[in-house]
């Protein structure tokens, strides 16, 4: 039987094994803070914890999951108390029941279907706890072993086949097709959204009260979206991803501006040392300086919007583009194996989202084959703007290298980055999949530094060392 600190020490391990930065004070901290609390209230420890650990928002939903393999609810033998609903009367004259019909199925799913009419939140959590005892017991990996699954239980119940009878009770036949339709669909795929949490959470704690939870959050449990692959990002991180955008771009400008100031301090102004010098009789107890002139860089990005990467371009052409202010000029251009300009979808004022959608419908980046082609990009890039680099940009390379065994295109390459001030290079990709297949990064590298950048923690931490210097 494990202690209550080592628990604690374990959770913390995970949440760092998670992506989350816990420092020994933080968890000290979150130890300090149980002896506070009443432990038998179990939202009381989560919201401590989650007040010392838990640094940024976005890496709350990783916490939560955490915190219910660590300090799972005590439930007994996932005992949600039997529905007294009872499966729809069957008549005697029809058909034999079909190998899909089950009346356990049936009477779980009227319940289902009066919470999502009613969105009693009371009844969640046993509803959750009903379908997985119901539903989600599956075969182990070894013979006479069983486990539980949220698959199996979601495709058991299928909550969402149910939106077509929830609409025509909740509207009858008053405004079908129409705003109130739209808005009782969006409010009942809402409460699917939640009961499918609930689901996932029941799941997790009885895997964690039957085996370790250790192990179960290395199978189980996603990282923090700060360190979610973009090439791997689902559409709900993406989502998530482009909340972070402006208050990620915010805080790195804050961050920049900081640095500036930092080094402000410029030539030494020796009329007004001396001058300053004579209240303390000739003694120069302080110098000045010369305000420091702020050095503005143009921007300017290339990126590969290829579908292996377009995930990766697109997000962080929404980022390049939040940053806009702490540059002179950014200019964007994309390429398949055409080469077009972005910069036109991005007009001041404009939803920064709404130019990367219109862009990705419009842009003239695919030519032939629509296979990526960086040698035939970098080669119309030098021969159509041969003036977008100079001794004040700062140029941007986006892509993954792979350019299906085609030509490369480094002389215009070099030429472009001894122009330039500063030159980089993102890859989305894993830095040991560099140079396998179609791979050329270690050839890019050696002209245009290369830098791994899968995720939102990385990005971050390049973003830092990009601002201008």
């Amino acid at each position: 039987m494990r202690s209550l600190l080592d628990r604690h020490i374990a959770f913390v391990d995970a949440l760092r094994a998670a992506g989350l930065t816990v420092s020994v004070a933080e968890g000290l901290d979150a130890v300090r803070s149980i002896g506070s609390i009443d432990l038998l209230q179990r939202e009381q420890l989560r919201a401590a914890l989650a007040a010392t650990l838990v640094k940024r928002q976005l890496q709350r939903p990783t916490f939560d999951t955490m915190f219910d393999l660590y300090w799972p609810n005590v439930t007994g033998e996932s005992a949600a108390a039997s529905s007294d609903t009872q499966a729809p009367e069957r008549d005697p004259a029809a058909a034999p029941r079909g190998p899909l019909e089950d009346s356990d199925r049936d009477r779980f799913r009227e319940d289902l279907a009066d919470y999502l009419a009613s969105g009693d939140e009371s009844r969640l959590d046993a509803l959750a706890r009903d379908a997985v005892s119901t539903f989600g017991q599956v075969p182990g990996r070894k013979r006479g072993q069983t486990t539980w699954s949220r698959l199996s239980t979601m495709q058991r119940v299928s909550p969402e086949t149910l939106m077509a009878r929830i609409l025509a009770t909740v509207l009858g036949e008053a405004d079908r097709g129409g705003l109130g339709e739209r808005q009782a669909r969006t409010m009942i795929a809402e409460r699917i959204r939640r009961f499918e949490q609930r689901v996932d959470a029941d799941v997790r704690r009885r895997l964690a009260e039957e085996g370790d939870p250790e192990r179960v959050a290395k199978s189980s449990v996603r990282p923090s979206l700060e360190q979610v692959s973009f090439l791997n990002a689902t559409r709900d991180d993406l989502a998530a991803l482009r909340r972070e955008i402006q208050p990620l771009a915010r805080r790195l400008a804050a961050r920049l501006t900081l640095d500036q100031q930092r080094s402000r301090r410029g030539q030494l102004d020796f009329r007004r040392t001396v001058r300053a010098s004579l209240s303390t009789g000739g003694v120069p107890m302080q110098t000045h300086h010369k305000p420091k002139r702020p050095n503005k860089t143009d921007l300017v990005v290339i990126c590969d919007l290829s579908e292996s990467v377009a995930a990766f371009a697109q997000f962080t052409l929404l980022f390049v583009y939040a940053l806009r202010e702490q540059f002179s000029r950014v200019r964007a251009f994309g390429f398949v194996d055409e080469l077009d300009e972005l910069t036109r979808f991005f007009v001041p004022g404009g939803d920064v989202l709404d130019a990367v959608t219109r862009l990705t419908r419009e842009a003239d980046v695919t030519w032939v084959l629509g296979r990526t082609d960086y040698g035939r990009a970098f080669e119309l890039f030098g021969q159509r703007f041969p003036d977008a680099v100079g001794p004040r940009t700062s140029l941007l390379v986006l892509g993954d290298a792979r350019s299906n065994y085609g030509v490369l295109g480094l002389p215009v390459l070099t030429r472009l980055a001894s122009t330039a001030k500063h030159t980089y290079w993102l890859n989305p990709e894993r830095q040991a999949m560099w140079d396998t297949g179609d791979s050329r990064a270690a050839d890019f590298d050696k002209i245009v530094p290369m830098t791994e950048c899968r995720n939102l923690a990385q990005l971050t931490a390049f973003v830092k060392e990009l601002g201008p210097r």
